[in-house]
């Protein structure tokens, strides 16, 4: 870590500062120029508050050189990571698309979604059988009658399973169902969900939060690797700012920051992302150019009548529209769909 003196500084507050680094465990090296002084320190305790430090007199600013996040980091598999859910890779050289309504509502929907999804060569179907909504009084899902209408058609059409778990004890029920387990952008810092997901085998799908940075959501796919599980996907599916032409802020930056920061693969959500239908296609197709390793979109059979997250939705032709742009996209930035 750096901390940077103030101008001016005493030299007893910065011994004050050297004492309270050599007692964290850190080596100091001090750098004595014409205004600052600098305190560079080595080694030390891998998990420290900076804040200590921020609020000591005489200190300017204090910074971390070396990540919070170890496992996650980039430096631990500098060669990236590909994620194996059945005969599927995430983050090799195809982008992956996962498509399907925001939640199952009936078997005609469902089967009617998969065969849209199936005919415009994505590889998941995606469907939440248990919805969190902000309102208690909006539709909440089919429960495990909708993950078994969600398993028998990808089934029939050779399609894998993403929905998403809520809390730890859905965790074996959506396993018996689901190929890759989503943790919404409401639960990113569920750490209890997210220790326990790290502790069972099947793949996990993590959100970016609403308002999260991206060191916080690192820090969230962290406990799904501290616990043993290396199977992690991100995913960037907007962020809350002061616009509100769109429903949130698709951050398409975070896919190339991501991808320099972390070995994870990382997908785009341009459905959440936006919260608009005619905004889908062109914030997947920037996706796709900025390096994301897959999408997930929703898609519906008729969504002007969904019961979940309508307005979103692409409707069968869009999608197929859109699967078609994005095989040209593809291969000018080295991948294909």
């Amino acid at each position: 870590m750096l901390v940077v003196m103030q101008q001016g500084a005493t030299e007893m507050q910065i011994q004050t500062v050297i004492d309270r680094l050599v007692e964290m465990g850190f080596d100091v090296h001090r750098s004595t120029g014409v205004i600052h002084t600098v305190l560079g320190g080595v080694g030390g305790k891998d998990d420290f508050d900076l804040g200590i430090f921020e609020v000591m007199e005489g200190v300017k600013e204090a910074h971390r050189i070396v990540s919070p996040y170890k496992l996650a980091s980039r430096s631990f598999r500098p060669g990236g990571t590909v994620v194996r859910v059945g005969n599927v890779e995430i983050g090799g050289g195809a982008v992956i698309v996962m498509a399907g309504p925001c939640s199952v509502e009936n078997r005609d929907q469902i089967e009617r979604s998969a065969d849209v999804v199936a005919a415009g060569g994505a590889k998941f179907i995606r469907g939440g059988a248990f919805k969190p909504r902000s309102s208690p009084y909006s539709f909440q899902g089919m429960g495990e009658a909708g993950l078994r209408l969600l398993r028998e058609a990808a089934d029939r059409r050779g399609l894998l399973v993403v929905s998403e778990v809520m809390e730890s004890a859905q965790i074996p029920l959506l396993s018996q169902y689901a190929d890759l387990l989503q943790v919404g952008a409401r639960n990113m810092q569920n750490y209890n969900l997210l220790r326990d997901l790290g502790k069972q085998p099947k793949p996990v799908l993590l959100k970016r939060g609403i308002s999260a940075t991206i060191e916080e959501l690192l820090l969230s796919a962290e406990y799904i690797l501290a616990g043993g599980n290396y199977d992690v996907v991100l995913c960037e599916r907007g962020i809350r700012t002061f616009e509100t032409y769109t429903r949130n802020t698709m951050d398409i930056s975070a896919i190339p920051v991501v991808k320099k920061l972390s070995h994870l693969p990382i997908i785009g959500d341009p459905s959440h992302g936006t919260g608009r239908r005619d905004k889908v296609a062109p914030m997947a197709r920037a996706a796709v150019a900025a390096g994301a390793d897959g999408l997930l979109i929703e898609v519906h059979p008729d969504p002007d009548h969904a019961l979940s997250d309508g307005a979103q939705s692409l409707r069968p032709e869009q999608f197929e529209e859109l699967m078609r742009q994005l095989r040209i996209i593809a291969p000018a930035v080295g991948r294909t769909i």
